[in-house]
């Protein structure tokens, strides 16, 4: 009898244990977006993105380059306020990034927001969006009037956050987006903070996709894709 119930705590300590791990108490309310073997719940140009590993993955090369940016989007909600977490992978050259708030355009474009990613120096951990390139800069918090005058301010050296970043390996990015604020960490370190008011250009809802950029020979590839929505 002391056998069996020495067995059962085990059993339930073990449970417990593998429990905690797979859902630590900051991942309570997020939901998967991928299930990780087909794209079931996301659009995209046909051919353009595909699953390999069981990750979400589009590719350009030499001899089949990407011409023309394009999106794959994420087709069940049109989100506001949510926190945002998923991994990537940037083999390569050239950038990609992670839209968010965005409107669908025809062949397959995006336009809002994007959380930027690049092989180079410069942009990845940026608030980007076309018409204003840097919503704000990495190591910087903004607050953006409605008028659009805006107010920067250094919190980090920008150069110091690029070595958070790991070149040709898996990344953990968190977009967090709430009211008029958006925030971007990786892997655990703040990027940029924005309070965004421009009552031209800030976006408050819309879709999340993925971006596959045209340029030098690059693989994108994100995994682990979940989201907890606010509101």
């Amino acid at each position: 009898m002391r056998k069996h119930i020495t067995i059962g705590l085990l059993f339930t300590l073990c449970f417990s244990t593998i429990t905690a791990i797979a859902k630590p108490a900051d991942e309570e309310g997020f939901v998967s977006m991928f299930n990780g073997k087909d794209l079931s719940g996301w659009d995209g140009k046909e051919g353009g993105w595909w699953v390999e590993d069981g990750v979400i993955t589009a590719e350009s090369t030499e001899e089949k380059p990407c011409v023309k940016a394009h999106y794959l989007f994420w087709e069940k909600a049109q989100p506001a306020d949510f926190i945002l977490r998923f991994s990537y992978k940037l083999s390569g050259e050239g950038n990609s990034g992670v839209q968010i708030r965005s409107k669908k355009l025809a062949d397959h474009d995006a336009w809002g927001y994007q959380a930027d990613i690049e092989a180079g120096q410069q942009w990845t951990g940026c608030l980007f969006q076309h018409e204003r390139a840097a919503v704000v800069k990495r190591g910087y918090k903004a607050v953006i009037a409605a008028d659009g005058t805006r107010k920067d301010t250094k919190f980090t050296d920008p150069d110091e956050l690029q070595d958070v970043i790991k070149a040709n390996d898996w990344n953990d990015y968190e977009v967090s987006a709430i009211g008029t604020k958006v925030i971007l960490r990786i892997n655990g370190q703040l990027m940029c903070e924005v309070e965004d008011r421009d009552e031209k250009m800030a976006c408050a809802k819309g879709y999340i996709a993925v971006q596959m950029h045209p340029g030098p020979p690059m693989k994108i590839q994100f995994r682990d894709l979940r989201i907890k929505v606010l509101k």
